[in-house]
């Protein structure tokens, strides 16, 4: 099963709960009229498209209606997707230009931190990539333990410490052993405490003050992990780490056991930050760089 069909069963539940209602609207009115654009924007906040966004892409949707002289429901059903696909951008890969680059990754206790490094590892490393990891997350209980689990079972070495270390030191011998094993991405596992916002971003500051000092210049993307399945609350809750940090990108995790998939949308509109990878199961390959066109179409396709 290529991933766009492994896309179309991951996102079955949102498509199932809300798009399908919407290919169902489409279908059941026979002219473009005001009653099935209200209509469509009630089944979109549904979807967890959030209401600024719903409003801004109804809004668009008019104005096509207008200048394109769009009658037919399934032609206005074409430009809601063209306009969808237009909402999210255009995908961006990781930026990592140098020998070593650096991915920080950040987030929540439970939104699947430590399985999406171990997912990203192991795509770098079907890419013939060197990759260390490093267990910077060390105040969670088990957190370095699951993360050796998972470096194992990838293939690629872990630098850690004993729990309750200073994360900062941690990285400092991670980044130490990124240059003497010459690996080409060093991916460091973060604490993602947010009850004390002033401790995180105190932490985060401090584990790149020691990048910025070891590896001057060095590509660095920081990314995000979300849990989909929180809904507009992942949307709060990366409006509080955007605060704490500089967020170069997002992953959206458990998209599969979720009707909110349109969370996407929401967190395109409010945040302006990539979504780089989705998680659709909990396969090694079931993440993947984040495509817009693939999502709406996925999301539409029968």
């Amino acid at each position: 099963m290529g991933f766009f069909d492994r896309l179309k069963e991951g996102l079955a539940k949102t498509k199932n709960a809300i798009f399908k209602q919407v290919d169902n609207l489409f279908k059941s009115f026979v002219k473009v009229d005001e009653d099935m654009l209200e209509e469509l924007e009630e089944l979109l906040i549904m979807a967890d498209v959030g209401v600024n966004s719903t409003e801004k892409i109804i809004e668009r949707l008019r104005e096509k209606i207008k200048d394109e002289r769009i009658t037919e429901p399934e032609a206005c059903r074409l430009a809601l997707q063209e306009i969808l696909v237009d909402m999210i951008g255009d995908g961006e890969p990781l930026k990592l230009d140098t020998v070593p680059s650096v991915i920080l990754v950040i987030g929540v206790n439970g939104v699947g931190k430590t399985t999406s490094i171990a997912k990203i590892a192991n795509r770098l490393k079907s890419q013939k990539k060197k990759v260390v990891l490093a267990a910077a997350d060390t105040f969670r209980a088990a957190a370095i333990d699951q993360l050796q689990v998972w470096a194992d079972r990838v293939g690629v070495e872990l630098i850690k410490h004993t729990e309750g270390s200073d994360p900062a030191a941690v990285v400092f011998d991670a980044v130490s052993a990124a240059k003497k094993r010459e690996a080409d991405v060093l991916i460091v596992d973060t604490a993602g405490r947010l009850h004390n916002k002033k401790n995180l971003m105190d932490e985060l500051a401090k584990i790149n003050r020691v990048i910025e000092r070891e590896l001057p210049g060095a590509s660095r993307e920081t990314l995000l992990v979300l849990d989909a399945t929180t809904g507009q609350n992942a949307v709060n809750q990366a409006k509080e780490f955007k605060n704490a940090a500089n967020i170069t990108g997002l992953i959206l995790t458990k998209l599969d056991g979720t009707a909110k998939g349109g969370i996407v949308f929401s967190i395109k509109e409010e945040l302006d930050i990539p979504v780089k990878f989705i998680g659709v199961g909990e396969k090694m390959d079931d993440m993947q760089e984040f495509e817009a066109k693939d999502f709406v179409d996925a999301l539409f396709e029968a």
